[in-house]
């Protein structure tokens, strides 16, 4: 038994706890880093582990997409997927389900009431997942909570929302309705204050987190070499999702500044999965920014990895001198704690939660969004001091260790629901006592 599964079957909860976790597009049995999925189903699957650890039974609904899926799937002791018939049951983008909201509603009550004990709270996922939850709440009286994972006034910012206008007008009604919101960062909870006007005290900040059974330091040149990388190229790293929010293009400029005006043979490896769907072969972003490496002259010094499984991902993290995210929006982000959670400096853009994981100067460098500049200058100080660099990855290890961990993470989410359920039920919330 690992370490971490062990200390936390140690710890006694009065009861067992029924929760249900709705992720309507984002299915914890589903490969990350696509372009449906991003880090919401490592999010959901992983705080449901560690729940289930600490003896609470969780249920996971999400939709159907595939004929050949099993209406319930276990997953690990006392978790479950539920796989809800709404809609064709194949893929489809997010932006395309909201008709299916209410269908998607009336299964999770149904399920429900046969239930032989009713679910004690329900947290929601993304903006649809708090329309169920409401519905659930409304048939059976069961209280609810919402993490949001991205805002639509925030990315309409920077960026048109493929969701119609009325999204904003429902995660509004959610944010006054909910029994909690759980932000993801400050600067979440503050969007959520200034653009929609929600009430500070019924929002409650707790961050994503790792697996440290998963990630942890590792040599940087047997890595680079089970992977194929050059031994002695000072070597940039970005992970995540391709798409135009995640501002790779700031990535691609920065290397080429640092090539051309600092003289540094400097290479970018770019690890996730294309936008596009698969059927269409090459989507349109990776296409896009093979032609911005072209148009830069940096080409030969691109290296697209494409989707990695998260078996996988130590050493591409382990690989790199320094890891870069440069989004213009980014609700957390949790790239930037993976890579200190590998004891690598992080250079982000000054946005989102990525303000609060990396400490500038510490753990690494904060720089403006859409700065090429900035960041070129912040690899070629790395560059130069080889030594910084690792101070950096080890302050950043020590703070993924204390703040990040997915257990901190469940035990924040666990005081939530107790907190709610004191409310709303009192004497109800002794099975989701932090642990």
């Amino acid at each position: 038994m690992k370490l971490n599964e062990a200390l936390l079957r140690a710890v006694p909860v009065a009861r067992p706890a029924h929760l249900a976790l709705i992720s309507e597009h984002a299915a914890p049995l589903s490969a990350p880093g696509k372009a449906e999925h991003a880090g919401q189903d490592v999010y959901v699957a992983s705080l449901a582990h560690e729940l289930a650890l600490a003896g609470v039974h969780v249920d996971i609904f999400t939709r159907r997409s595939a004929p050949a899926q099993k209406q319930v799937v276990p997953l690990g002791d006392k978790v479950q997927v539920i796989h809800v018939p709404a809609g064709p049951p194949y893929p489809l983008p997010k932006e395309q389900l909201l008709p299916y909201m209410d269908r998607f509603a009336r299964f999770v009550i149904r399920f429900a009431r046969r239930l032989p004990a009713p679910y004690d709270i329900v947290h929601a996922n993304f903006f649809m997942s708090g329309m169920v939850a409401q519905q659930l709440k409304l048939a059976l009286g069961i209280p609810y909570v919402i993490t949001f994972h991205a805002l639509s006034a925030a990315r309409r910012q920077g960026a048109l929302d493929a969701f119609p206008p009325e999204r904003s007008r429902i995660e509004s009604a959610l944010m006054r309705e909910a029994d909690r919101v759980i932000a993801q960062c400050a600067q979440d909870r503050l969007d959520m204050e200034q653009l929609y006007g929600a009430d500070p005290q019924r929002i409650t900040v707790a961050p994503r987190g790792f697996d440290p059974n998963e990630l942890w330091p590792l040599p940087r040149l047997a890595a680079r070499a089970q992977l194929g990388l050059a031994p002695g190229r000072f070597t940039v790293l970005h992970l995540g999702r391709l798409a135009p929010r995640k501002g790779i293009d700031t990535a691609f400029q920065g290397l080429a500044m640092l090539r051309e005006r600092h003289r540094i043979d400097a290479d970018l490896v770019v690890v996730g999965a294309d936008d596009g769907r698969e059927d269409r072969g090459e989507g349109a972003e990776l296409a896009r920014l093979k032609g911005l490496a072209h148009q830069l002259g940096i080409g030969a010094h691109v290296r697209f990895a494409g989707q990695q499984p998260r078996a996988a991902l130590r050493l591409w993290y382990g690989a790199a001198d320094v890891f870069v995210s440069t989004p213009w929006y980014e609700p957390f982000g949790i790239t930037p704690v993976e890579a200190m959670a590998c004891a690598r400096p992080v250079i982000g853009a000054e946005v989102g939660g990525i303000k609060s994981t990396v400490v500038d100067g510490l753990t690494g460098f904060l720089i403006p969004s859409r700065d090429p500049r900035a960041l070129a200058e912040r690899l070629a100080l790395l560059h130069a001091d080889p030594a910084l660099g690792r101070r950096m990855g080890e302050e950043g290890l020590l703070r993924a260790w204390r703040h990040y961990t997915w257990r901190a993470v469940a035990r924040q989410a666990c005081a939530v629901y107790a907190t709610v359920l004191d409310e709303t039920q009192p004497g109800m919330a002794s099975g989701f006592t932090p642990f």
